[in-house]
This record gives structure tokens, sequence and C-alpha cells, in this order.
């Protein structure tokens, strides 16, 4: 049995999210049949994380265990030629038989891009949250680096019966960095964490932007995170901003 890591790129904008689903596209669904097709086998590869629906990877961990003799560097190629071109393999490479896509990451790092002129070029729509309104971005610059450390973040995270809590502080996790730039027309966030819970990425984008609109103060922010409501916070960004940028192992 050997034990194989892949890393992918894709576009999120067709499908929806990682998991697979019984009657809808899905990364893990495509690749696990592309894998299929390949391997003669059933299997079910495991992501570093379960990305919603609509948002993107640059650099998606997943791992599968095959007793096929393909060789690995012929994966690349054989699963790019079945993959539909919005799924892109880019590294496949032999793994330790302990390694896991999520269990073993350490740090996750994800960007979120905000497009802030008038008018936003089609082919940017499904890429970016076009938001051309006011913002005191200088404040919520000032306001990011508030969640730096270890916090609950229960204020952030999807109330999601689905994917319920692991148990007392299942919901406290380590940002090692947080802060926004500017990149011409684009505000873009950048977040470095131990982990990340369910829409805590884009429930923190969409409180900042309440902070830009002067809707709540910069230190508000610590009083959000002690509350440990959802209410407390604002509400979820749209995914099409989203992108896993890389995982740490």
């Amino acid at each position: 049995m050997r034990h194989l890591k892949l890393i992918l790129s894709y576009d999120g904008s067709e499908f929806a999210g990682w998991q697979v689903q019984p009657d809808a596209p899905t990364i893990q669904g495509i690749l696990a049949s592309a894998i299929g097709r390949i391997t003669r086998e059933t299997v079910l590869p495991q992501g570093s994380g379960r990305t919603d629906a609509g948002v993107h990877a640059l650099a998606q961990v997943a791992t599968f265990a095959t007793e096929s003799s393909v060789p690995t560097a012929n994966f690349v190629k054989a699963l790019n030629d079945i993959l539909p071109p919005s799924v892109r393999v880019l590294i496949a490479e032999e793994t330790a038989p302990d390694f896991h896509a999520r269990k073993s990451a350490r740090s996750k790092t994800y960007r979120y891009r905000i497009y802030r002129d008038p008018i936003c070029p089609p082919f940017l729509a499904r890429y970016v949250w076009h938001y051309p309104y006011p913002l005191d971005e200088e404040a919520m610059t000032r306001t990011a680096g508030l969640v730096e450390g270890e916090h609950d973040f229960t204020s952030f995270a999807a109330v999601d019966q689905e994917r319920g809590q692991d148990g007392p502080g299942s919901n406290v996790r380590r940002i090692f960095s947080s802060a926004w730039e500017r990149h011409g027309d684009e505000l873009v966030y950048m977040v470095k964490g131990s982990g990340f819970l369910h829409h805590m990425v884009r429930n923190l984008v969409g409180t900042f932007i309440l902070v830009g609109k002067g809707t709540l103060q910069p230190e508000d922010m610590t009083r959000i995170l002690r509350a440990r409501n959802r209410s407390a916070a604002g509400a979820t960004a749209p995914a099409s901003g989203l992108y896993l940028v890389n995982v740490e192992y």
C-alpha cells in the first residue's frame, strides 16, 4: 500500500465545496472519480480542510492510499487529463503512512480579496468581493492585529449543527498573523493560523467591514471575541473572495 500526497489548485466557483455530496459537483468527488479511473480502486481522498462552495484554493493538500503500481510522477499528468480545467494537480508525491492532510497540518494561510474600484471587471467578478462603498481602511488595518494570538473564536464560527463542536475548547485557535494590505484596486486580507472554524475567515472579514463602515470601532473586536456569540460579529462575507493559499506541516 502506497500513501500519496497531492497539491491541488482550483477555481471553486462552480463547485459545492470540497466535501463529497450526492447531488452536487464537489472537488473531493471529482478527484475521487479521477483517481478511481486511473487506479481502478474506490478511494476518498482526504483534504487539509473542507473549503465551502465558491471558495478557491491555490495549494490544497489531499492524501489517499493506493495499491496501484502507477508511478507517482505519472499521477499529475493522468489526473489533469481527466479533471476539468478548473482543477489542477500541481504535485504528486509519496508520503509516510501516518501523514494526514488535515491532522498533520501545523498552520494554514488564507487570503481574502475585496475589489474597491466602482466598476469590477467581469473577469474578476468570480474571484473577489466587489465592495466599492466608503471604508476606513486604516481602521480595518488597526483592527486586524487584535485577533492575533490564541482566542476562542466562537463569535466567528458558523452556527452549523452538522459540523458541531468537538467538545470544550474546540473553538480555540491561534492566529499567527492577521493583516490588511492594499494592492492597487484591491484590499487584501491575509491571515495565518493553527486552524480555522467553519466560515471563520469570512465572518472575520464581514466584521472588519463593519469597522470600516464605522458601525463598529476597532476596540469592539476584543469585546466580540469575549462574547463567544455569533450574533455579536458581522455578517458572513461572500465566498468568491476567499482563497486557501497554503498549508504547512
